[in-house]
């Protein structure tokens, strides 16, 4: 039996009591890094941030949206090319990362750009390959709205529309998007069995990879050097970008590997297409370099057929509840409401 931590909301300008917490820590997860007492989680904020996440009003063209990069059906980033594309059919230097399990991470980006999740979206609204836009254009274009002014005066009690209550309510919206009920959750709790192969791919996998990738998020709040080899095209040096410490050259945020099944291509250059390519790299192509991870120094030994059994088993960290979820996807409802 689940155990869920509910985080309070209020709904002064709901018309119903949601039957249903609107934040949920699973039982056994550590407790989550984000302050929910800064940003109380409402139906209303949740769903105006939701309206946000697909409104391509947010780009300066209004062409590009959140979703363009971070598709629901991918688990919330692109699958189709290595890069983001951006406004004006522009191209990126890196692999949008998926979006899942946000209330759990201190900084955000490849690079950990970004240490404050309220403020995580002004990045690709201002960034010129992506949105393009800046908080003030799109503070100006909500406010002439009716509609969203309707949004925000249910959500906040003014409509008045400012910076802080819109990038707070793509927050609300971004926080719901929790995946915690996949076979390996489900075989945790007990209610499934792994099978033999997807058994040994686990044990293979505590035994190489959770030193990065620890459960039960299967990510870290740490930079790590994979091995890759640059990319001269791109030349980039992840987080020593940030900080400028020549020691988190070629570091990188180690990523989830929660719905990996369906997040490829992977790396934060998109340079491996399937999941067979990245083990690869761990066993044959690790690039030495200062400031190599210590765990990959001598690279990884495993077999072709421990490879095979290490996917099985990642491909049980696949949540379809999560990845299909309704309440994730396009407010079509929302948007059918005719605009001013």
């Amino acid at each position: 039996m689940k155990r869920f931590v509910h985080i309070a909301c209020f709904l002064p300008f709901c018309a119903f009591i949601s039957p249903e917490p609107l934040f949920e820590c699973p039982k056994n997860w550590p407790k989550p890094h984000y302050n929910f007492s800064k940003n109380q989680l409402t139906e209303n904020k949740i769903l105006l941030g939701r309206a946000l996440f697909y409104d391509p009003l947010l780009s300066r063209n209004n062409i590009i949206s959140c979703a363009s990069c971070h598709s629901p059906f991918s688990a919330f980033t692109h699958i189709d090319h290595a890069l983001s594309h951006g406004i004006n059919d522009s191209i990126g230097t890196r692999n949008s990362p998926a979006l899942m399990n946000l209330a759990w991470q201190t900084l955000f980006m490849w690079d950990g750009a970004v240490n404050n999740l309220d403020l995580q979206a002004l990045a690709p609204i201002s960034h010129p390959a992506e949105m393009g836009s800046s908080i003030q254009v799109v503070i100006k274009k909500l406010n002439a709205s009716k509609l969203y002014r309707q949004l925000f005066f249910k959500a906040y009690g003014d409509s008045n529309i400012t910076g802080e209550n819109t990038l707070k309510s793509i927050s609300q919206f971004m926080l719901t998007l929790v995946s915690a009920n996949s076979k390996y959750d489900r075989v945790n709790a007990q209610k499934e069995t792994f099978t033999a192969q997807e058994s040994n791919g686990y044990e293979l996998f505590k035994k190489n990879c959770t030193s990065c990738h620890q459960e039960p998020l299967f990510a870290s709040n740490d930079f790590e050097n994979n091995g890759l080899p640059i990319d001269t095209t791109l030349n980039d040096y992840g987080r020593m970008k940030v900080t400028l410490n020549p020691k988190d050259s070629l570091k990188f945020k180690v990523p989830t590997l929660r719905n990996i099944e369906y997040t490829y291509p992977y790396m934060h250059d998109g340079r491996f297409k399937k999941l067979s390519e990245v083990l690869n790299h761990y066993t044959n192509s690790i690039h030495l370099s200062n400031t190599l991870a210590p765990q990959l120094q001598n690279g990884m030994l495993l077999a072709s057929n421990e490879k095979v059994d290490i996917i099985s088993f990642l491909l049980t960290l696949s949540d379809k509840e999560f990845v299909f979820n309704p309440k994730h996807q396009y407010p079509k409802d929302f948007f059918n409401q005719a605009r001013d």
